[in-house]
């Protein structure tokens, strides 16, 4: 099955993200070297987020391609309504909340700016469809409904969580398509949303969101901080290979387990 594994993250500041997605967040260290450092979801979970630290790194321009957000999938609602209390307790600020019928999603953004979303889904057999596409919309979120049901949370916040999806503005929604729908198996499960396109498969609602909102001009900077590159595992890939999208963007092909 088509699987996110990594996201490589190029940063300003390497203690002042590490204490942001460990203490805040509730991702574990599993190890640093030098400019980098490895995090997971529970102290032994393989290494899901690599942080490297850039000083000297500008902010991408505001016209230019890049990370919209990568997106962590939480186990149960139970763990997403647990991961928002430790969140909102260690002064997390929030982007927003929404219902999108298929999933309950928390969005925020980490020191340098780089877009984040905690989610869980909801069961498969319920998700909305029209016109044969997945029928992804957005609602409020019910944060009243969400923290009763971390009463049944017992474990650590970001435990068993895995990447869900990669969200990426780009500058061509039909030339980006047709370039992931070839290079990672995937096909559109829902094009009604204006200024994007959702793909996926193994029938989920999406393992790739890609947008042109704020009409994005210029590819990615080679050297700026944000997204470094994303590591998919891809079925029938045999042996690791580094691709970029036409807007410039690093993805990392490896063997699906």
């Amino acid at each position: 099955m088509l699987e996110l594994r990594q996201i490589e993250l190029r940063v300003a500041t390497l203690t002042r993200s590490i204490d942001f997605y460990q203490r805040q967040l509730g991702f574990a260290v599993a190890g640093t070297s030098g400019n980098q450092a490895e995090l997971s979801v529970a102290p032994g979970a393989p290494a899901l987020l690599t942080l490297v630290e850039a000083p000297s790194a500008p902010r991408p321009p505001a016209d230019a391609a890049g990370l919209f957000h990568a997106a962590l999938l939480l186990p149960t609602r139970a763990a997403l309504g647990g991961w928002l209390k430790h969140a909102a307790e260690t002064g997390v600020e929030f982007d927003g909340f929404s219902d999108h019928g298929v999933s309950e999603a928390i969005y925020l953004r980490d020191p340098d700016g780089n877009g984040l979303e905690f989610y869980a889904d909801r069961p498969r057999d319920t998700w909305p469809r029209h016109n044969g596409e997945i029928a992804m919309g957005t609602a409020p979120l019910h944060l009243p409904g969400l923290l009763q049901a971390s009463k049944a949370f017992q474990v650590t916040p970001t435990e068993g969580g895995r990447w869900g999806h990669l969200h990426l503005r780009i500058t061509e929604l039909e030339r980006s398509t047709a370039f992931y729908s070839t290079t990672l198996g995937v096909s559109v499960t829902q094009r009604s949303y204006p200024g994007a396109r959702f793909l996926a498969a193994d029938g989920y609602h999406h393992h790739l969101g890609l947008n042109t909102w704020g009409n994005p001009r210029q590819p990615q900077p080679e050297s700026a901080l944000g997204l470094v590159q994303a590591t998919f595992a891809v079925p029938g890939t045999r042996a690791p290979r580094s691709v970029q999208d036409p807007d410039g963007i690093a993805i990392q092909l490896v063997p699906a387990s």
